[in-house]
């Protein structure tokens, strides 16, 4: 909004409270106009060059009270802290998919299910980046990583010579969808990887 129109909406607003003729029933709740003009005027000359800016006039409006807006909420409504297209975001992005059944050659819900390369390309597509298909071309992006010591949360972990590929979410864990009747899930790592690739940058 620029200053012309604030000034203007300013103009009626006064003029609106200069015509009532009788004080509020409740004035102890009630912002004298006083006060308003004099918010909303300083809100206008504190501004500098680049314009008069929304939170001020809304702190004027309000009587120079603002609330904060609410964090934005990752699937379930719990809130994330990871910094978008980091490793730590594709963790995030992988727990959407816990329980979702495996199904072989799975790379949507659509199909009622996913593969475990599936399940990777498709938490990388949710962040915009998009994968090979298949575990063995997975497995031969992004940087090598020497050892699962060393890895952190959103690298990629392979596993039976590229048979299998997961989601290192730290602590020795990993999400991944195992096998026919098992679902998607964060377990212990148990198999020795046969490779660990940083796709991402790490950070939360």
């Amino acid at each position: 909004m620029s200053i012309a129109a604030v000034q203007a909406r300013m103009v009626e607003l006064q003029s609106a409270i200069s015509a009532v003729s009788q004080p509020p029933a409740t004035p102890a709740t009630t912002r004298p106009a006083t006060d308003f003009g004099g918010a909303l005027a300083a809100a206008l000359t504190s501004e500098t060059t680049t314009g008069v800016s929304a939170s001020s006039v809304a702190s004027a409006l309000t009587g120079g009270t603002t609330t904060a807006a609410a964090p934005a909420a990752a699937a379930g409504g719990v809130a994330t802290t990871a910094a978008p297209g980091t490793g730590a975001a594709l963790v995030e992005s992988a727990k959407k998919y816990l329980g979702v059944p495996y199904v072989w050659g799975g790379e949507s819900l659509s199909e009622g299910g996913l593969d475990c390369s599936g399940l990777v390309q498709l938490a990388m597509k949710d962040l915009g980046v998009d994968v090979p298909r298949v575990a063995r071309d997975q497995m031969k992006i992004g940087t090598e990583v020497p050892s699962i010591d060393q890895a952190r949360p959103g690298d990629l972990v392979v596993t039976r010579g590229g048979g299998h590929i997961g989601i290192y979410a730290g602590d020795n864990k990993w999400i991944h969808a195992p096998y026919p009747g098992e679902k998607v899930k964060l377990a212990e790592m148990t198999t020795p990887p046969t490779t660990i690739r940083r796709v991402l940058p790490t950070g939360a």
